[in-house]
């Protein structure tokens, strides 16, 4: 296409004249792998029991509403993702961001917020098919710099899309955005602005929001560890101070939030407005900044489960996934720990990522040796393990199931879907001196063994740096990386 016929393309669809039709430019790939693109073969669907997570009546339907895919956190879709079958891999160039977390609006489009350490935070839409840019608003300025910049998620890197299919995206300038489409998705507006500096120190930024499930909206921040709920209507915010770090997102059940910080796992209830704590329990902390994890404490979102549970893995040396009993107030005798389950060993375990929760399973990801990727030790390996804890019959303990010691997944959040009984992950395959290249992976939820890999690309472009899969509505996977968004589906 030539410079001309590209601008005019361009001028059309910022006037909202017509649908971008052009397929985005490939991300760059100057030098593929020499090992063999694809191995494991098309697996065969196995359906898994769904954790079917109640629907947030302020939320658009699960799960297609934020990074962890409905309000209980569970990584889980009941919809089918690829098989295996004549994989495709494509990609969609985009300018330097990372679209971390991918929703999906009521006509299938992503929707997505882009922190950058080097340009301004951005929301985009973009189209499932070609991968192209349909409409973009710049939120604010790009994400501080220093040495932990790849792991800074204020700023949008945590979002949710609403039931009229509005972006509500913090600012790191302790603002509250809303922001919708226009002119058939290739505009976005902004139609509200809730400001929290009040609530908030200078230094105190906005790590997640979600509502719950009365639409009020309840927000915590890294430093100072504060919990407030905002009325939408009144503006006000009532705010806890825990003065532990909250630098995980939290999950929302019909009538409590539980949130987890560097030191304890809390039960949250809305009491007149303000956060009251119905519970917490002190988790096993090594005292650990474990490499691949942001701070020395837990690295997951909690996962809550049926059956009255809520798991999260902890800080210890090895580190457990570790299940408790969500109650506001127990029984004579009985504990609010249901286990305490050791995965991957002693010295090489640690996550960034929330568990996946499908039934009475929970599966958990190791992130351990993972390195700035803009840093001397970008090329460095991350331990290889994947596993699954069971939560027993009558909650009387858990059992770890299997272990995956072959996939290497620095720090994406997988998925699983329970229509294939596949986890998709993204995984960076040891292979010759100065070769970075980067996999699609699926396993198999049952027996933990690696079904198939489909080469995605090498090197820095294709570093997803802690974004999440995305299962979408046509059944393809879908991540955000450095130099764009990838995508794997099966042959139509």
């Amino acid at each position: 296409m030539s410079r001309m016929r590209r601008a005019l393309v361009l001028a059309l669809l910022l006037a909202g004249a017509l649908a971008p039709v052009a397929r985005a430019d490939p991300i760059l790939d100057p030098a593929p792998t020499t090992l063999p693109r694809a191995t494991g073969a098309p697996a065969t669907a196995r359906a898994l029991t769904a954790t079917l997570a109640p629907q947030n009546p302020f939320m658009a339907p699960n799960p297609y509403n934020n990074l962890h895919d409905d309000t209980w956190m569970t990584d889980a879709y009941a919809r089918t993702g690829p098989l295996g079958a004549g994989l495709q891999a494509t990609s969609g160039a985009m300018p330097p961001a990372l679209c971390g977390s991918l929703t999906f609006d009521a006509e299938g489009r992503i929707v997505s917020i882009c922190p950058s350490s080097a340009q301004p935070v951005t929301a985009r839409i973009i189209d499932p098919q070609t991968l192209a840019i349909r409409a973009t608003y710049v939120l604010g300025d790009p994400n501080p710099a220093g040495p932990t910049a790849f792991q800074n998620f204020t700023g949008g890197g945590y979002f949710f899309l609403d039931r009229h299919d509005r972006i509500w995206s913090a600012t790191k300038t302790r603002h509250l955005v809303v922001l919708a489409e226009r002119e058939n998705a290739t505009k976005l507006v902004k139609v509200a602005d809730y400001d929290l500096t009040r609530a908030l120190a200078a230094g105190q930024r906005v790590t997640s929001a979600l509502p719950d499930f009365h639409g009020r909206i309840w927000f915590v921040s890294k430093q100072g560890g504060k919990v407030g709920i905002l009325d939408t209507t009144t503006r006000r915010t009532r705010v806890l101070a825990l003065g532990e770090e909250i630098e995980n997102s939290f999950a929302v059940d019909r009538d409590a939030v539980y949130i987890v910080s560097d030191r304890r796992m809390y039960r949250f209830s809305d009491r007149g407005g303000r956060p009251h704590v119905d519970w917490k329990m002190t988790y096993a902390n090594s005292g650990i900044h474990k490499p691949g994890q942001v701070d020395a404490g837990s690295g997951t979102t909690p996962t809550i489960m049926k059956g009255g549970y809520v798991a999260i893995t902890d800080n210890a040396d090895p580190m457990q996934v570790v299940v408790y009993r969500t109650a506001p107030r127990l029984p004579r005798g009985q504990r609010r720990v249901v286990c305490q389950v050791p995965v991957f060993g002693k010295g090489v375990g640690a996550t960034e990522n929330s568990l996946i929760g499908s039934g009475r399973s929970l599966y958990v990801e190791n992130n351990h040796g993972y390195q700035d990727p803009f840093g001397a030790s970008a090329g460095a390996l991350t331990t290889a393990g994947f596993a699954r804890v069971d939560v027993d019959a009558g909650g009387r303990g858990c059992t770890r199931r299997w272990t995956n010691t072959d996939v290497r997944a620095p720090t994406v959040v997988p998925k699983l879907s329970t229509i294939t009984g596949l986890i998709y992950t993204y995984q960076r395959v040891p292979a010759p001196d100065g070769e970075q290249p980067w996999f699609w992976t699926a396993i198999d939820a049952r027996t933990g063994r690696t079904a198939f890999t489909r080469y995605a690309g090498s090197g820095l472009a294709f570093n997803n740096n802690y974004a999440g899969i995305a299962l979408g509505p046509d059944g393809s996977a879908y991540l955000g990386v450095i130099g764009g968004v990838v995508r794997l589906k099966d042959a139509a």
